[in-house]
């Protein structure tokens, strides 16, 4: 498809990515960064706990762009270091636009201007990459699309983006409120109530190397996509728990009803009665294990600043001469004192 050669829209982004033992890719892409938005970003690299090469300032300075890399005090995944990345934006910046990417090359600058111009129009809110031509394997491929599949009967929505976003400030800071993106970035945005839009962009190949992400990694990744949709699975799995449990009530007077009449073979009755009750019983329990992980969900606050500057060791910044830089964020009002925090002599009497 045809994609921009340039940002021509009037949004300056700050570009977000995580970054885990792969430092060469991050490196390249910061530097393609910088051709593709003519230095016009600020790049911030979410450093997720890499112990044999982690990300260097150094990386970004030497791009000609400004930055600054989120060191995290310990490895924490994927969708976490983006949720701090978020949470850290929300709190201590005011942009026009963010822009959540991998850091791996398999999310093509290039295709940022398309994002941004269609962010531009202000009648959404987030503007996600749906993706066209991809560059996967073959069995990697086959699991994706079953993923797609279970996920719509489950939750009843088709899911077809992942972490390449252009965000606007309103969307930044609802994301940053809520507990869900923590799990998984696409499935909170689906659930956000944010105006969004698609884009249709290629998938890139990878700088450097090979993905870090395993069968496991992906199946874990999948099952925190559903999370999110805890409620609605929990109903559609309590509406199959019951019609198997209603049909396995029913199909216990078969063989009760073969027995009175003496149709029944010696152990007949037993075997296929005592297979009914196992699956009535493993039909409750599925239904209360999926109402104790929507109960968890729920119960989940959004990160404090507090908790935000102890998942971070320590912030590197790098502002090169002439290199845009976003505003701050403005100050936040203080909070009303209580009736009892008020002094004694301050109050008026009626």
């Amino acid at each position: 498809m045809n994609e921009p050669t340039a940002n021509t829209t009037g949004l300056d982004p700050i570009v977000l990515m995580p970054v885990y033992e792969d430092r060469e890719s991050a490196a390249v892409l910061v530097r393609r960064l910088a051709e593709q938005l003519g230095g016009r970003c600020y790049v911030i690299v979410v450093e997720d706990g890499s112990v044999r090469n982690p990300m260097q300032i150094a990386d970004i300075s030497e791009a000609g762009v400004a930055g600054e890399i989120l060191h995290l005090a310990r490895n924490m995944g994927h969708q976490r270091a983006i949720a701090a990345g978020l949470a850290h934006i929300a709190l201590t910046y005011a942009p026009s636009a963010v822009v959540v990417m991998d850091s791996d090359g398999e999310d093509r600058p290039e295709a940022i201007p398309s994002l941004l111009a269609e962010l531009e129009t202000r009648t959404v809110d987030a503007v996600v990459a749906r993706r066209g031509r991809r560059s996967e394997t073959l069995s990697f491929r086959a699991f994706y699309a079953f993923y797609r599949v279970l996920f719509q009967i489950l939750t009843g929505r088709a899911i077809s983006f992942g972490n390449f976003t252009a965000l606007s400030a309103k969307g930044v800071r609802r994301l940053a409120a809520m507990q869900e993106v923590w799990l998984h970035l696409a499935s909170a945005l689906m659930v956000s109530r944010l105006r969004l839009r698609y884009v249709r962009t290629d998938r890139g190949t990878r700088y450097f190397g090979r993905s870090q992400m395993n069968f496991v990694g992906l199946t874990l990744h999948g099952m925190r996509s559903l999370m999110v949709f805890a409620e609605d699975v929990l109903v559609r799995i309590g509406l199959f728990c019951s019609v198997v449990a209603a049909s396995a009530v029913l199909l216990l007077g078969v063989p009760a009803t073969s027995k009175l009449l003496g149709y029944a073979t010696p152990g007949w009755f037993s075997t296929l009665s005592g297979i009914l009750i196992v699956i009535l019983f493993q039909a409750g329990i599925l239904t209360f294990v999926m109402l104790m992980v929507a109960g968890t969900m729920r119960g989940t606050a959004p990160i404090t600043a507090g908790q935000l500057a102890l998942l971070i060791e320590r912030i590197e910044r790098s502002t090169p001469p002439g290199a845009w830089k976003p505003q701050p964020a403005a100050p936040r009002p203080a909070e009303p004192l209580s009736v009892e925090a008020v002094p004694e002599g301050s109050r008026h009497s009626g």
